[in-house]
C-alpha cells in the first residue's frame, strides 16, 4: 500500500511547476477564509475593477490614457450606482416595510384557508395538526420574539458606519487598481515564486471565463429583475419591486434561487387574489420568465462557460457559499471552473515500475 501511494505522489507531484500551483492555491484559500472579513474592501475592489478593465482597454485602444480612461469610467459607473440607490432602494424598502406590516393579515387569511381546507379533508390535514401549526406562528409572533428581531436590527444599523467607510475606500481602491494595473501586478509578482508557468496557464484559461460569467451574471440579473418587475406591476401584483429584485437575485443561486423566491411571489398573489383567474394567469407569467431565462438566455449569456454537471453546481454553491457567504454564492461556478481547469492541466508523470516494485505493490495488496 505504501508503495502506491508513494507511485501516485511521484507522479503529480514530482513536477515542480505543479508544487507551486498547489502552494499559490491553498495560499489565496488561507488567506481569503481567514482574513476575508478585514480584506472585503479590497475583495470588492478587485472584483469591480476586474469588470471595468474591459471599458478601460477600449479606451487605451481610442488613444485615451489610463488616468483618464479610469476616471471615466470609474465616474460613470458610480452615477448608475447612485441612480440605483435613490431611485430603486427606497421603493424596495417601502414595499418591504409594507409586506411586515401586512403579514399579519395575510397570516389570518391563510389560517382561514387552511381550516376550511381542515374541514373538507380531514384525512389529509386534521385539526390537530392544524392546532399546532398556529401554536407555532403566534410563538414566532409573539411580542418579546418580535421586540428580539427588533433589537437585532438596531444593532444592524450600526454597520451603516462600516458601509459608509466602504463607500469611500471602494471607488479609491478601484480607481488605483484601473489607473495603476501594470504597476501593480509587476509588484505582485515578488510574492509568488518564479516557476509558476503551469499556475500562469491555468489563469489564461479561466481568465476570459471568469469575466464572461460575471459580466453575463450582472446581465442576466438586470433582465430578469427588470422583466419581472414590469410583468408584476401590469399584473397589479403587490410589492412588485420588492418581488421584481428578489427575483432578478434569484439567479445568484442555480436551480436553488428560483424555487426559493417562487414561494413568497406565489402567497403574495395568493392572498391578494385567492385561487382565481389572475393568480393563474400571474404563475403561468413568471414560469414563462423563468423558462425563457433558462433556455434562451443563460445559453447566450454563457455560452462559453465550462460545462458543469447541475449536482456539482449544487455542491460547489454550498460549499463555497459556506465559506464566504454571498460572494462564494456568487463566484460558485467560476470557482468550480477553476477547480475543473487545475485537475484537467495537473501535470502526470509517468514512472516506470521495475518488475520488483510491481511484485512489491501486489504482495501489500495481498496483505491489506
Amino acid at each position: 500500500m505504501f508503495s502506491f501511494f508513494s507511485r501516485w505522489y511521484q507522479e503529480r507531484f514530482s513536477d515542480p511547476q505543479a508544487v507551486t500551483l498547489l502552494a499559490i492555491l491553498v495560499g489565496l484559500a488561507l488567506v481569503l477564509y481567514f482574513a476575508g472579513g478585514l480584506l472585503a474592501p479590497l475583495l470588492v475592489a478587485l472584483v469591480l475593477a476586474f469588470l471595468l478593465e474591459w471599458p478601460v482597454a477600449q479606451m487605451l485602444k481610442l488613444g485615451i490614457n489610463r488616468t483618464t480612461g479610469a476616471s471615466l469610467v470609474l465616474v460613470l459607473f458610480l452615477g448608475i450606482v447612485v441612480l440605483l440607490t435613490f431611485g430603486l432602494i427606497p421603493s424596495v424598502w417601502r414595499q418591504g416595510v409594507s409586506l411586515m406590516t401586512d403579514l399579519p393579515n395575510m397570516i389570518d387569511k391563510g389560517l382561514l384557508t387552511l381550516q376550511g381546507l381542515a374541514t373538507q379533508y380531514p384525512k389529509f390535514i386534521s385539526t390537530e395538526q392544524l392546532d399546532l401549526m398556529v401554536a407555532e406562528l403566534k410563538k414566532l409572533l409573539d411580542t418579546q420574539h418580535v421586540l428580539d428581531i427588533a433589537k437585532q436590527l438596531i444593532g444592524y444599523s450600526a454597520s451603516l458606519l462600516v458601509l459608509m467607510v466602504y463607500a469611500i475606500l471602494v471607488p479609491l481602491l478601484v480607481f488605483f487598481f484601473l489607473k495603476d494595473k501594470d504597476q501593480l501586478i509587476r509588484g505582485s509578482k515578488r510574492f509568488f515564486p518564479t516557476n509558476r508557468q503551469l499556475a500562469r496557464k491555468v489563469w489564461f484559461e479561466m481568465h476570459q471565463q471568469i469575466f464572461n460569467y460575471i459580466r453575463g451574471k450582472v446581465i442576466e440579473i438586470v433582465i430578469v429583475g427588470v422583466a419581472s418587475y414590469i410583468f408584476f406591476a401590469f399584473m397589479g401584483l403587490r410589492y412588485s419591486a420588492l418581488l421584481g429584485v428578489l427575483t432578478g437575485l434569484s439567479v445568484l443561486i442555480p436551480y436553488v434561487g428560483a424555487t426559493l423566491v417562487t414561494l413568497p411571489i406565489m402567497l403574495v398573489a395568493f392572498f391578494q387574489w385567492g385561487f382565481s383567474s389572475e393568480f393563474g394567469y400571474l404563475m403561468l407569467g413568471y414560469g414563462i420568465i423563468q423558462a425563457l431565462d433558462g433556455n434562451v438566455l443563460v445559453p447566450i449569456l454563457f455560452s462559453d462557460a465550462v460545462d458543469l454537471h447541475p449536482v456539482i453546481i449544487i455542491a460547489a454553491v454550498l460549499v463555497f457559499g459556506g465559506l464566504w457567504g454571498v460572494w462564494g454564492v456568487f463566484f460558485a461556478i467560476p470557482l468550480a471552473s477553476l477547480v475543473k481547469a487545475v485537475i484537467n492541466a495537473w501535470p502526470k508523470t509517468e514512472i516506470e515500475i521495475e518488475p520488483v516494485a510491481i511484485a512489491q505493490v501486489k504482495a501489500d495488496s495481498a496483505e491489506a
